[in-house]
């Protein structure tokens, strides 16, 4: 009885609370912006004018195309531009603002299209360069069916010069030399694999020219795990030509494969990591965003940013599931893990899987 009058007691104190605007914790307060939406801290409602412009103008109003790939790329390219010796700000907008100078640096080539089509909408919006290609990729990849929600945070200061030449990894590059750029930035081997979940939705205009827009998996248009399955495959063949700096052979007609990326599924280091994501999507998108929160801050002061993660809209879910690609079956999985075997996956039914290169923006 005792117990039943202090329970009423407590219950009777906290609606009190509540309604009185005490324990905030337990009351989520929201702003009502001019355009109509909601949201946390009202610094945030510049950005949904800003989502609407990025979506009509760049995403072709909600799809999860090359313009995508294009600004989730851009993400690493500004924030890998930062090393506590050689200098650079990392993760603000240097790629953007000095885009003359850092997207002719070689390891950025074809980064300048997304610098020229972001520079009109950044002089549109009181934004600065650095949050512009977060929040810019942030959207993007809400496009993508099975992509995780991705943290935004509102605030960067403009930068101050470009960044050096030479911070940016290279596909062509050793293992031991791209593990060591990330360290330098504070990653992990495991969280530089969780960041190549990026190519779920990536394709290639530069490593071989003569097929620009070839992705690195079969479903290019989905934030899936068949980048992790099919880069463990046996290449057998090129999708253009062969002899190109940075790549090596594919299993697919229509799919290129970055060496980076083969090597980083065979290698000791890393392939236990890159197979345990073969089939779990769940996982890899929990990595995955964790990974990018961590990237968007690189030699930034995360306390002085305002967090605007619910202006990001939240992803369809995955369409499909893990499978091999028709033709193929698991003899064609090149066992790298040591400690555990590859799922076992059924092929695609249907003739062999030929993959068609991704329309250009």
């Amino acid at each position: 009885m005792a117990f039943k009058t202090l329970s009423t007691v407590l219950l009777a104190v906290a609606t009190a609370r509540i309604a009185s605007g005490g324990w905030p914790c337990l009351v989520t307060k929201r702003v009502t912006c001019a355009t109509g939406q909601t949201t946390a801290n009202e610094a945030c409602c510049a950005l949904f004018p800003l989502m609407d412009d990025l979506q009509s103008t760049l995403f072709d109003n909600g799809e999860c195309g090359e313009d995508v790939h294009e600004s989730l790329r851009l993400t690493f390219h500004d924030a890998i531009g930062f090393s506590p010796t050689a200098g650079g700000g990392g993760a603000d907008g240097s790629i953007l603002t000095f885009g003359d100078i850092e997207t002719n640096f070689p390891a950025n080539l074809g980064t300048d299209d997304i610098v020229d089509a972001l520079t009109p909408i950044l002089a549109r919006h009181n934004i600065s360069s650095g949050d512009l290609i977060q929040f810019a990729a942030a959207v993007g990849v809400s496009n993508c069916p099975g992509a995780p929600q991705l943290q935004f945070l509102l605030g960067r200061p403009e930068p101050l010069a470009a960044s050096p030449e030479g911070l940016v990894p290279d596909p062509f590059d050793t293992i031991t030399s791209i593990l060591a750029r990330f360290a330098q930035v504070g990653f992990s081997p495991e969280e530089a694999v969780a960041l190549l979940a990026s190519h779920t939705i990536a394709a290639a205009d530069h490593v071989d020219p003569s097929i620009p827009g070839t992705p690195f998996d079969s479903t290019p248009g989905i934030f899936d795990t068949q980048v992790f399955i099919e880069v463990q495959l046996r290449g057998t063949l090129f999708p253009g030509t062969g002899g190109n700096q940075g790549e090596v052979e594919s299993p697919l007609e229509g799919e290129i494969r970055l060496q980076s990326d083969s090597l980083l599924a065979r290698d000791s280091r890393t392939a236990c990591t890159w197979q345990s994501f073969a089939t779990d999507q769940a996982g890899m998108q929990s990595k995955f965003k964790a990974a990018m929160m961590k990237l968007a801050t690189v030699g930034q002061d995360a306390s002085k940013l305002i967090d605007c993660s619910d202006v990001i809209p939240v992803p369809k879910p995955v369409v499909g599931s893990p499978h091999l690609p028709a033709g193929l079956t698991m003899d064609d999985i090149e066992q790298a893990c040591a400690t555990a075997a590859f799922p076992t996956l059924t092929a695609l039914p249907g003739p062999v899987t030929s993959v068609a290169p991704v329309p250009p923006s």
